[in-house]
């Protein structure tokens, strides 16, 4: 199991590094210059030139990588090129919106896919079963933004329980005023996650019911959707994991448009707002710990599946 973790994780530090690269260089493809947006329109070009010297633009790219990686790896992810902000600071304070957003957003996800992917299958060949199927297979195909938006018309507009826009001012300070405003960001995300998690739920659930230790236990006395339930359903939780953690990655990418839509001063909001600006180094920042979390999710994922089923350190 050690000679596992440690080469697995030495694959995630290599990801990590990859995914830095990459992130780097894209930036610096889009047009677009920091300098000139500081300087104004009317500056002349021998001031927006002082200006990218004092920033650091006109050096080589492998110096202004190494100087960010370097940064990186002793935990400082640099400075604002327009504010002059801490960027660690600002993730961390945005962060208090994102997280606990992207949690509730998995808790209703799991409520919505698990007790009805379940029955789905339980009911396959009834009415209910179909109901079950074709609307969840309808909430996956539609897209988050839409969906935010007749949430908005539904319970906002139209029943008016819920915020539509906005975090309190002063965020956790006013715990109850938080989550309210959270509620309906994290029942969009969570509706259209957990549909689509649904239907692995259901084939899973499917597939253990024709395992032959739940027609074992069905022989012994138990009805066959008992037997599935005690049996095929823990048997499967497996793989319920392994899908689960990559739904953590369209959560972090729901997250940016939906903090978008309901204004709310999360990571997201703040990565569409600094690419908006080309504020190079925080978006290079942001973007390589929202990377590094979806790969740290994976990583811990696999060393659950790994660590739990015995098959897979066999075939280690």
């Amino acid at each position: 199991m050690i000679r596992y973790t440690l080469t697995r994780g030495v694959l995630l530090i290599a990801g990590l590094l990859v995914s830095s690269v990459i992130i780097f260089l894209s930036l610096r493809v889009f047009p677009g210059d920091v300098a000139q947006l500081i300087a104004g329109t009317q500056a002349s070009p021998a001031t927006v030139e002082a200006l990218r010297e004092s920033l650091g633009l006109n050096r080589p790219l492998t110096v202004q990588y190494g100087d960010w990686i370097g940064g990186v790896l002793t935990g400082d992810l640099g400075t604002s090129q327009l504010s002059g902000a801490s960027v660690g600071a600002e993730l961390s304070q945005k962060a208090q919106v994102t997280v606990p957003l992207g949690i509730m957003s998995l808790v209703i996800a799991l409520l919505i896919a698990v007790p009805l992917g379940v029955g789905s299958a339980l009911l396959r060949g009834r009415a209910g079963g179909t109901v079950i199927n074709v609307t969840s297979q309808t909430l996956a195909a539609v897209p988050v933004i839409w969906a935010g938006m007749m949430l908005i018309v539904v319970f906002a507009v139209w029943l008016g329980v819920l915020p539509a826009q906005g975090f309190p001012r002063h965020g956790w300070n006013e715990p109850w005023q938080a989550v309210r405003a959270l509620l309906l960001p994290a029942l969009t995300i969570g509706i259209v996650e957990g549909a689509m998690l649904l239907r692995f739920v259901r084939s899973a659930t499917l597939q253990a019911r024709g395992q032959d230790f739940v027609r074992t236990a069905a022989a012994k006395g138990l009805t066959r959707n008992r037997a599935l339930i005690q049996h095929g359903i823990p048997a499967v939780g497996l793989s319920i994991v392994t899908v689960l953690g990559l739904q953590v990655a369209g959560i972090v990418v729901g997250s940016v448009v939906i903090e978008q839509l309901f204004t709310l001063p999360g990571i997201g909001r703040m990565l569409v707002t600094d690419v908006g600006t080309r504020d190079l180094v925080k978006v290079q920042s942001e973007l390589l710990v929202l990377t590094g979390f979806v790969l740290v999710i994976g990583f811990v994922v696999d060393l659950v599946h790994h660590f739990v089923d015995p098959r897979q350190r066999e075939a280690a």
